[in-house]
């Protein structure tokens, strides 16, 4: 596993980002896609149809991207068989391991934002109303019990996946600003 100080070992054309929700996964996917010219597939886009209803081509859809030669995404819908189409086509995963405390701020923020301004996000979906985060613990009607829930599962699923995929190079990142530096290292 490489560090924000180690240098890669070639320069990837697919990458997957790990790590837990609102630690900034599609955003980092977005700027790896301007600095290494890379197609942005974004995996919530994809997943969720209009009122977040699953959309049943799915699945089809990221088999579609994964065959093409150079595309970035988040890793996750884990569950629903995105490791088996990814993974395997996968050079490098970027695993944004960031202390609890900076993941959970960036997701209220975020959260809030989203559900006071009422943000398109895609497909016509918007964050749920203020009272529904207050009012409910569901982690699938509550994206910040949804954090809290999945909060360890990359340091508990991160050794299972590079065994399962050795040919992935591995790069953890800890805290945001090694992210930027590792970013600037690579222009």
């Amino acid at each position: 596993m490489l560090s924000a100080d180690d240098p890669l070992p070639f320069r990837p054309q697919r990458v997957l980002i790990a790590g837990v929700t609102g630690s900034g996964k599609t955003t980092l996917a977005r700027r790896l896609a301007g600095i290494w010219g890379l197609e942005c597939h974004e995996m919530d886009a994809l997943h969720h149809g209009p009122d977040w209803t699953p959309r049943p081509e799915f699945l089809d859809d990221v088999r579609a991207f994964a065959v093409t030669e150079r595309w970035v995404t988040e890793w996750q819908y884990t569950s629903k068989g995105t490791d088996d189409i990814l993974a395997p086509r996968a050079q490098l995963a970027v695993w944004l391991d960031y202390p609890w405390p900076v993941v959970r701020a960036r997701l209220l923020r975020r959260t809030l934002g989203r559900s006071i301004l009422r943000t398109e996000m895609y497909n016509g979906n918007v964050e749920k109303p203020l009272w529904r985060l207050l009012t409910t613990r569901d982690p699938h009607e509550n994206i910040l019990a949804w954090q809290t829930r999945t909060r360890h599962h990359w340091a508990e699923r991160m050794p299972i996946a590079q065994q399962t995929f050795p040919h992935l190079v591995v790069v953890r990142l800890r805290q945001p600003r090694e992210t930027e530096r590792w970013l600037r290292a690579l222009t």
